[in-house]
């Protein structure tokens, strides 16, 4: 099976330190110095979690825009896409727990592609994420996800410049930081072109300032040599 191949059947990648050591300690001073309480934002954010306003820092925005993020990003779009959103949350301790959910495409199934990418070390214990692969294309004839049912899903673990990149379909959510350790980490959101008019319609409710029209052709990455999906042991 090639790496596109496990891709889609999978729905995820996991790219183990991507990011650059060298760049983690600058970027929890970003995340850190962004912090604003949910009255700041546009919407009202949850309250069991930080959330950070970092998306025009350079290094973030360097982060987005690793080739091989980008690589993965276009494989699962499959046309021009742009960076729609990042911005940071932080599970507080006793937070951060979500019921088994999908993000859902918008206009066609794979249209959206979302990115975690982490800044601390995380795992069960401090909130990590938990996805159930393959789940993001239902079979034909099966019975609707039971979005109650964790049987099969998965908690991931892993170290500070880990990135994990998914369909939006595909079932996931955050747990609880029952330990209160750190868990600080960029939610970032790769739209397809034609999706561009809708974004713009919503970008002040989304608090984003950054600039979106730079526009990213898969035909520019290459998925060989990407790391394949990765399911954590």
């Amino acid at each position: 099976m090639t790496d596109r191949e496990q891709l889609h059947r999978e729905g995820f990648v996991l790219l183990r330190r991507a990011i650059p050591d060298l760049w983690l300690d600058d970027l929890r001073a970003v995340f850190d110095a962004g912090v604003k309480p949910s009255e700041q934002w546009p919407v009202p954010r949850g309250m069991d979690c930080r959330h950070s306003l970092l998306d025009c820092d350079s290094k973030v925005q360097a982060v987005c825009r690793l080739p091989q993020v980008l690589a993965v990003v276009g494989a699962l779009i499959g046309e021009r896409f742009f960076l729609s959103q990042v911005e940071g949350r932080e599970p507080l301790a006793g937070g951060g727990h979500q019921p088994l959910h999908r993000d859902l495409s918008a206009q066609r199934p794979g249209d959206i592609v979302g990115a975690l990418a982490y800044f601390d070390d995380y795992g069960p214990e401090n909130g990590a994420t938990r996805i159930v692969p393959g789940s993001h294309r239902p079979e034909q004839g099966r019975p609707p996800f039971d979005f109650n049912d964790e049987s099969r899903s998965v908690q991931l673990s892993g170290s500070a410049g880990d990135i994990l990149v998914f369909d939006v379909d595909l079932v996931h959510a955050g747990s609880l930081n029952a330990i209160g350790a750190r868990r600080r980490s960029i939610l970032i959101s790769y739209f397809s072109e034609p999706l561009y008019a809708s974004h713009l319609e919503t970008v002040s409710l989304r608090g984003i300032r950054m600039d979106t029209s730079d526009r990213f052709d898969p035909a520019d990455y290459a998925l060989a040599g990407v790391p394949g999906c990765l399911r954590p042991a």
